[in-house]
């Protein structure tokens, strides 16, 4: 299975572009992003994952996953 991961600048995961097994092998782009920091840990706070269209690009819809994370705690 091939991956492809994406950083900003600050070394930041950004994008993570995957085949979904699950799925039958359909490719996945995973977008991270809205980091913030908990405990001295950079969390990203949003996530969406879209199918990569033909140019690599996202296509708008359908969003396969969408997670908002407000509080976070480690343990």
């Amino acid at each position: 299975m091939r991956q492809i991961f994406y950083f900003n600048k600050e070394g930041l995961l950004k994008r993570h572009d995957y085949d979904i097994e699950i799925a039958n092998g359909a490719k996945g782009a995973h977008y991270v992003y809205d980091y913030k920091e908990y405990d001295g840990i950079m969390v990203p706070t949003r996530r969406r994952v879209y199918i990569p269209g033909a140019d690599g690009k996202p296509m708008a819809e359908p969003i396969l996953v969408s997670i908002d994370l407000s509080e976070v705690k480690f343990q």
